[in-house]
């Protein structure tokens, strides 16, 4: 996993609360933040909607880049989002296990 700081690599990630519910979209340069979101201490929206499974992830080689990609993709209308989702990830699994083994 890619540590805290600036020029070291980052993440976007889509969480929601169930296939097609509502769709969170955060960016870190820890993907163990996810945890906090699983845990209900997450974004406020998050906890809101109980975006708990992660469906997407990307990895970028730097922070900046993640942070950009998680800007444009909040401004893609939801089919758009939906459709990358369904592209990596077409059953709308939960991620979270894949990222221990």
């Amino acid at each position: 996993m890619a540590s805290r700081g600036r020029g070291v690599g980052g993440y976007t990630y889509i969480m929601t609360n169930r296939p097609f519910g509502v769709l969170y979209i955060g960016v870190t340069a820890d993907l163990l933040r996810i945890r906090a979101h699983r845990e209900g201490r997450g974004a406020a929206f998050a906890m809101k909607w109980d975006c708990k499974r992660l469906v997407l992830v990307e990895l970028h080689d730097r922070i900046e880049d993640a942070i950009l990609r998680e800007k444009r993709l909040k401004n893609w209308n939801r089919a758009w989002k939906c459709r990358l989702i369904a592209e990596a990830n077409p059953n709308w699994d939960d991620l979270w296990d894949t990222l221990h083994k």
